[in-house]
Formats: C-alpha cells, sequence, structure tokens
C-alpha cells in the first residue's frame, strides 16, 4: 500500500532554498567573538615584543665582542707588599753608590813648578765601591766656589796632588785639588774620565 504525504498547498510568500524547493538549507555564518580578537592580538604583540628582545640582545652581544680589545702586553703588577731594599735601585742612585768622594780644607803647599798666582786647595779622599778598576786623574776634578764659579785643576802646582792612579773595588785615595786664585771652596766635582759619570762632595 502506498502511504500517501499530505498535502501542503504551496504558499507563495514561503522562501525555498535552492530555487525549485531542493537541497539542505543554508548554514548560518560563524560569529567571531570579540575575545578571540582580544586574544590573538595580544598573543601577536606578546610575539613581537619577544622578537624585538632577542634582536637586542643579539646586537648588545655583537657589540660587546666589538668592544673587546686584546693585548699582548704583561699587566703591571703593583709593588704591594715590597720593601724598599726589594724594588729595582734607580742607575743613578747605582752610579752615586759606586764612588765615594769626601772634600776639606787645606792649605796650599806650593811645588817648584807653580807660579807666584795665588791658589787654592781642597783635600779629597776618593774611594772605589764599584766591581770594576777606576780610573783616577788629577784633570778629573774642578772646584766651584761659592759664587758659583767653576776652577779647573791646576796641575802639578800643590806637592800634595792626588796621584793619577787605578784603583782596585775597595781601594781610596786621597789628594789635593788646586784653582787657580784665591777663593772660598763650595764644593768639589770628580767626572769619571770626563765624560763618565759625576760625582760631587761638599768642602767641609
Amino acid at each position: 500500500m502506498n502511504q500517501q504525504h499530505p498535502h501542503h498547498p504551496h504558499d507563495p510568500n514561503r522562501p525555498t532554498w535552492p530555487p525549485g524547493g531542493y537541497g539542505p538549507p543554508p548554514q548560518p555564518p560563524k560569529k567571531t567573538t570579540v575575545g578571540k580578537v582580544v586574544g590573538l592580538g595580544c598573543a601577536g604583540v606578546i610575539g613581537l615584543v619577544v622578537l624585538i628582545g632577542v634582536i637586542a640582545v643579539a646586537a648588545g652581544g655583537d657589540g660587546d665582542k666589538d668592544d673587546r680589545t686584546t693585548s699582548s702586553a704583561p699587566a703591571t703588577v703593583p709593588d704591594v707588599g715590597r720593601t724598599a731594599d726589594d724594588l729595582p735601585e734607580p742607575d743613578d742612585a747605582k752610579a752615586a753608590s759606586s764612588v765615594t768622594l769626601k772634600a776639606r780644607k787645606a792649605s796650599f803647599s806650593k811645588s817648584i813648578l807653580a807660579s807666584d798666582a795665588d791658589y787654592t786647595s781642597v783635600l779629597v779622599t776618593l774611594t772605589n765601591n764599584g766591581d770594576e778598576p777606576l780610573d783616577v786623574n788629577p784633570l778629573f776634578f774642578s772646584i766651584t766656589d761659592t759664587d758659583g764659579t767653576k776652577h779647573t785643576h791646576e796641575l802639578a802646582v800643590d806637592e800634595q796632588q792626588i796621584d793619577t792612579v787605578t784603583l782596585a773595588p775597595g781601594e781610596n785615595i786621597s789628594g789635593t785639588v788646586t784653582g787657580k786664585a784665591t777663593f772660598t771652596p763650595k764644593y768639589v766635582t770628580f767626572t769619571n774620565g770626563f765624560l763618565g759619570d759625576s760625582y760631587r762632595a761638599n768642602v767641609s
């Protein structure tokens, strides 16, 4: 037996889909909620901040590498805990310690080679404190007076003139150094070999 479907009269105002009345009805469009939009926006901002931070760290690391300098020079170590005896001795101090010069006033002892001019003599004592032989010559000496005038030695005019010798380490010699004219001697200077180190002693 055939089942009969109820017949609905055609309503001209009732829409049909698709035209002709065939096929499933259309699905309603999906609605995007405000929460989803806000969530996606926040995630994008956070991702952008993280990306900027990574770039900044990378740039900073490169800058640190560029600012580094490499030096092969050894670092200077301060002399902490070292006494004065441990520190290197300056060259001029070494030179001064290698020779001891003393000077004092002395009477002029006229030799047969002296003229009738006036002379002033100083008695000097020279000691070789170094490790090498020291050459001594009367012409290596000069006298400076209290007015600042320098007097060269007058050779062989004083009988007590200092000799021309070579002092071994530890040896010393005494003798007079004489300048022409009458003056008040202030100090005596000995120059090792004319052009070598100079040593000075005040006249006492």
